[in-house]
């Protein structure tokens, strides 16, 4: 336990100690005549003092209260970094989700990002060839939920390289894999959490480039949630004036999210992904915070002032 103001604590302890010094003193003194008159009257006697006793120790514990005491209990709270990194290719322009895989992984987006505590910071990746960093991690979270607002469908699929842009704005540092597609060594991230969203499709990349990528969030502490958005019965959709067949590649990305230590979860309709944001649990950090306790003391003082009070009134019928 600490306490704000330590001075405080002594004069108010001082003074209740004086003030049952006092009262000793009196007793005796009460006690010497009493025995002097030949009355032996030690029961009334504690009867008559219960109710000082009890003001008196209301007294000290107020002046507990007054020295401001504190303890440092542990406290769970989502805290730390979360990139949100979104599927922009071509594909995700299908209707098979209402109304187009896009648009309702971005309604999903937002609404997770909304659903975050102001300690978590958020940033945004969109890919489709590559990584294209949206925004930066922030505690705004309105930055992001812009960021999310303005992304529109074009290009291939690369989810190697959404993994690295992801690990890139976690670190603040480019992040690329070494030779021969080794996973690089990015330090240690346990507070950081990857939530991607995407049809599966690797067209822009090869499933070494991917499996090397998630290899390196895993090797990080970085937990890659996967958001499957599409069906895999599928769809043809327009890209670039070709009808091309897209279907949900959840092979792909469960494989991400259980390298990485993360969790799949798959939205083939418009009502699943509104579910995204609660059905996503951020790990726990715990840190230390005071919790004050002159509220509780400054009750338990005033409690023990009126036991006092009643018991004088109704021992002596005077209130002192």
């Amino acid at each position: 336990m600490t306490f704000a103001n330590p001075i405080l604590l002594v004069v108010g302890l001082a003074v209740a100690a004086a003030l049952a010094g006092a009262a000793v003193a009196a007793t005796r003194r009460r006690a010497r005549a009493l025995a002097s008159a030949g009355v032996a009257a030690a029961g009334v006697r504690r009867a008559r003092l219960a109710g000082v006793w009890f003001t008196i120790a209301g007294i000290a514990v107020l002046a507990v209260a007054t020295a401001g005491p504190s303890v440092t209990v542990p406290v769970s709270h989502a805290s730390g970094t979360v990139i949100i990194a979104v599927d922009v290719s071509g594909s995700m322009a299908a209707t098979d989700v209402a109304p187009s895989r896009l648009s309702a992984a971005k309604k999903a987006a937002q609404a997770f990002i909304s659903a975050q505590p102001p300690s978590v910071n958020i940033g945004v990746v969109a890919f489709e060839q590559g990584g294209l960093e949206a925004a930066i991690p922030t505690a705004d979270h309105a930055t992001a939920l812009t960021a999310i607002g303005r992304l529109s469908a074009g290009g291939g699929t690369s989810l190697g390289s959404a993994i690295l842009a992801a690990l890139s704005a976690i670190t603040h540092r480019a992040v690329s894999l070494g030779p021969n597609g080794s996973a690089p060594s990015i330090g240690f991230w346990p507070s950081a959490t990857i939530v991607l969203f995407s049809d599966g499709g690797d067209s822009g990349g090869t499933s070494t480039d991917t499996s090397a990528a998630a290899a390196a969030a895993e090797k990080a502490g970085v937990h890659v949630d996967t958001v499957g958005v599409g069906t895999v019965a599928g769809t043809t959709v327009d890209v670039e004036g070709y009808h091309l067949f897209t279907g949900l590649d959840e092979a792909t990305l469960k494989s991400i999210s259980q390298t990485t230590g993360g969790t799949y979860h798959p939205a083939s309709s418009a009502s699943e992904l509104d579910g995204i944001a609660s059905s996503i649990d951020l790990r726990l950090t715990v840190a230390n915070q005071p919790l004050p306790l002159a509220g509780a003391l400054i009750a338990f003082a005033l409690a023990l002032l009126a036991a006092g009070a009643v018991l004088t009134v109704a021992r002596t019928g005077r209130v002192v």
